[in-house]
């Protein structure tokens, strides 16, 4: 039987590696016109979230652990989109088991390790409808088609540019602090900022 912390270090890599597939799941939730239209935005959201330019820290561990931030908002987002959806949010999930299925009790095992801070993620999730990218609003990215298509080549651009990959993420991900402790450090950043 493994540790909650070596369960969390697995779940982390994975999370990890998927984040540029997950991201495309996000976009099919923007373009699925099933949805009501504030999950569609939750979903454009997301995307936005993730694929914003990073300020890059020096350190390779530290690199790779800056991605899990939006691993697990990305995933929380999808989860709140399938939820407000109703019976079309149902058929959104089922499209994709190997996100869906299982998430509540990898999101225990998060909780159980980072604590407070999937709380401070899932905090995000309403506000991620309120964004700006490229200094224009969310809505634009859903009803025009030259900024649709913009996020589009952003979001490729991230998939072809993420320095994770299995071999990576081996040797820089090993105990459960090299993802917590720089979780920890940005929400005080981003408690300063705001402060």
């Amino acid at each position: 039987m493994s540790t909650p912390e070596a369960r969390f270090v697995e779940l982390f890599k994975t999370w990890l590696v998927s984040l540029p597939h997950d991201l495309k799941i996000a976009f099919e939730a923007m373009d699925d016109e099933n949805l009501p239209r504030s999950s569609r935005e939750t979903a454009v959201g997301a995307i936005m979230f993730v694929v914003a330019p990073k300020t890059f820290v020096a350190d390779r561990n530290e690199a790779v652990a800056s991605f899990a931030d939006d691993a697990v908002l990305l995933r929380l987002a999808l989860r709140h989109v399938v939820a407000e959806s109703g019976e079309d949010g149902e058929a959104f999930r089922d499209r994709f088991p190997e996100l869906f299925d299982g998430l509540e009790d990898d999101l225990a095992v998060c909780r159980g390790i980072m604590g407070d801070l999937v709380t401070w993620i899932e905090g995000k999730v309403p506000g991620l409808r309120t964004q700006l990218y490229k200094g224009k609003k969310l809505p634009v990215y859903l009803d025009n088609d030259e900024a649709r298509e913009e996020l589009y080549e952003d979001g490729l651009g991230f998939r072809t540019d993420y320095p994770v990959d299995d071999k990576i993420i081996g040797d820089k991900l090993k105990k459960a602090t090299t993802v917590v402790d720089v979780m920890r450090r940005r929400k005080a950043d981003e408690t300063r900022a705001a402060g």
